[in-house]
């Protein structure tokens, strides 16, 4: 793993637990949104900053989120999404 995925993983994870009001160490890649108590209000919020955060947009549907094809199940998958975002968009 090179240093732009670690620095994506920390910023996301920073991202999660600031929304989950809490420390990013008790954050994990295998943490559910739902585990972390973000409700989908916070999902939208965490979407927006990451966003924000790498100047990227998420094909993510707040209505819907079941049907978006950005996976939301876990910590790693959102992480996993955002550095495939990244990267297209850096190509």
């Amino acid at each position: 793993m090179d240093s732009s995925a670690v620095n994506i993983r920390d910023r996301v994870i920073d991202i999660i637990a600031e929304q989950a009001v809490l420390e990013p160490s008790d954050v994990t890649m295998d943490s559910t949104l739902e585990d972390l108590g973000i409700d989908s209000l916070g999902l939208v919020e965490s979407i927006f900053a990451i966003e924000e955060a790498f100047d990227i947009s998420v094909p993510f549907n707040a209505n819907a989120p079941e049907e978006s094809e950005f996976d939301i199940s876990t910590v790693s998958s959102i992480v996993a999404g955002i550095e495939k975002l990244v990267a297209e968009q850096h190509t």
